[in-house]
């Protein structure tokens, strides 16, 4: 690392599409210097993209040693990058357990633990985790993606505490859900898990929890993320930013 630039600079997973390309687009035109990463990664995407299997130790240390590489310092990592399976417990398969929890649960963790000293650096270093409403509530048919979630905030919280005296902040944003390519690859697993038609999956199952009967836009959940590594987001720490449409308000 040659020296502190001036820029803030971020990691940003899971940027390819959805969710993570919204967050990295909008911390760029916040100013910020984005590395974006995923396994594939856009080549006309927002920010520097960067090829990484955050299902591996090396993938996840990759990438916060190209950002600080490429940027000389780090600011915010944001750990988006997610993957969802829908099968009943007897059926879910081991693999894909492991998979999700390696990509949603260690992956964080890898982030947050490879990329510590240089959020400390940085004064005013943020970790925001993409969550979500199942790190509060849990669905059936999906123990990886709750299990995990569940953990995540528990991550957060540990974050949060040790990160206090170093000048860290950790969030954990929960959405409901969103419209992105993860939610609509449900449709055909949840009709197949509930036996209903795959047209009622809309309405009967992904929006039932909401109170407000429509997805969220990956632009809503960017700028909250915004907020949050921004000044208005230093008095968050330690918490579920929770943005869920009223789902666990029942």
């Amino acid at each position: 690392m040659e020296g502190a630039g001036h820029r803030r600079a971020a990691v940003v997973t899971g940027a390819a599409s959805g969710i993570g390309r919204a967050i990295a687009e909008r911390l760029a035109d916040d100013g910020l210097d984005v590395l974006a990463v995923d396994l594939d990664p856009v080549p006309d995407g927002p920010g520097v993209g960067y090829a990484a299997d955050l299902t591996t130790r090396e993938g996840n240390r990759g990438a916060i040693d190209e950002a600080l590489e490429r940027f000389a310092r780090l600011d915010v990592i944001v750990a988006n990058a997610g993957v969802q399976h829908v099968a009943p417990i007897s059926e879910f398969p081991e693999d894909h357990w492991e998979a999700m929890i390696a990509l949603l649960l260690t992956s964080p963790f890898l982030l947050a633990r490879y990329g510590w000293e240089a959020l400390g650096a940085a004064g005013d270093g943020r970790f925001v985790a993409i969550a979500s409403a199942h790190a509060l509530a849990a669905s059936p048919f999906k123990s990886a993606y709750v299990a995990a979630k569940h953990g995540v905030l528990g991550l957060v919280k540990t974050l949060a505490l040790e990160g206090a005296e170093r000048g860290i902040l950790a969030t954990a944003v929960c959405p409901g859900f969103v419209r992105t390519p993860l939610v609509e690859a449900q449709l055909a697993d949840q009709a197949k898990a509930r036996g209903i038609p795959e047209e009622r999956v809309l309405e009967d199952v992904i929006l039932e929890p909401h109170a407000v009967k429509r997805l969220l836009e990956p632009e809503e959940v960017a700028g909250t993320v915004s907020f949050l590594v921004g000044p208005g987001g230093r008095g968050f720490t330690g918490v579920p930013v929770t943005m869920d449409l009223g789902w666990t308000a029942h």
